[in-house]
C-alpha cells in the first residue's frame, strides 16, 4: 500500500510544525533570546535555508507559535464547558484537567512563561497572549455566573472581576507547585476555586 503522496501546502505546513515543534522545546530549555534560528533548524532536522523558507526570521516563528498556542487554549477551554450541565461537573472536568497537566508541568509553565516574556518585550505579539488570558477568564466568568445562580446567590462584585482574581490564583498556585512543590498538590487550583465559590455565597446571603 502506498503513502499518500503530500500536497506542497501539506508538505510545508508538516516542516512548520517541526520547526514550531523544536522551537517551543528549546525556548523551554535555554528561552527566547538563547536559541538561534540554526538550533531551531536544527533539531527540527532542517537546514537554515528551509527555516527561512517558512519563516522570515525568529520573530515571525515567536509570533506564529503564540497564534497556535492561543487557540489550542482557546479550543481546550471551549471543550471544558462544552456540554457542562452543572458546577460540580465543570470542576471535575477542571481537576482531571490540572492533573494531567502536572505530568508536564516544568516544561508547560517554562514555555508559558517564555512566551509571556517575550510578548511583554515585543508589543505587537502581546494581543496574543492576551487573547488566551481573555478566553480563561471568559469560561471562569460563565462559571461563577451559573453557580451562583444555582445557589440562590448574587456576585458580590463584577463576576469578570471575580474571574479575573481566580485566573490570578491559578497562576500563583501553579508557580508555587513548581517552585516550592512541597505542601502544594495537583488539585489545589480547584481546592481554592471551590473555597472562594463557598466564600462568595456566604457573603453574598449575609449582606
Amino acid at each position: 500500500m502506498t503513502a499518500k503522496r503530500l500536497t506542497r501546502e501539506e508538505s510545508r505546513e508538516q516542516t512548520r510544525q517541526r520547526l514550531l515543534a523544536a522551537a517551543a522545546e528549546l525556548f523551554s530549555e535555554r528561552g527566547v533570546n538563547g536559541t538561534s534560528v540554526e538550533q531551531i533548524a536544527e533539531r527540527a532536522g532542517f537546514t537554515r535555508g528551509a527555516f527561512y523558507g517558512n519563516f522570515d526570521g525568529k520573530h515571525e516563528l515567536v509570533v506564529e507559535l503564540l497564534r497556535r498556542r492561543t487557540q489550542r487554549e482557546a479550543e481546550e477551554v471551549a471543550a471544558l464547558r462544552d456540554g457542562v450541565g452543572s458546577f460540580a461537573e465543570m470542576m471535575d472536568r477542571l481537576r482531571a484537567w490540572n492533573v494531567e497537566r502536572a505530568e508536564h508541568l516544568a516544561g508547560w509553565l517554562t514555555l508559558r512563561t517564555e512566551l509571556a516574556l517575550y510578548a511583554l518585550r515585543n508589543p505587537d505579539a502581546r494581543p496574543l497572549v492576551g487573547e488566551g488570558e481573555k478566553s480563561t477568564r471568559a469560561l471562569l466568568e460563565t462559571s461563577i455566573r451559573t453557580e451562583l445562580a444555582a445557589r440562590g446567590a448574587e456576585p458580590p462584585a463584577d463576576p469578570a472581576f471575580l474571574a479575573l482574581i481566580l485566573h490570578a490564583l491559578e497562576d500563583g498556585l501553579l508557580l508555587q507547585r513548581f517552585l516550592s512543590p512541597e505542601g502544594t498538590g495537583d488539585e489545589d487550583v480547584v481546592d481554592a476555586v471551590q473555597l472562594l465559590m463557598r466564600s462568595w455565597t456566604a457573603l453574598s446571603r449575609s449582606s
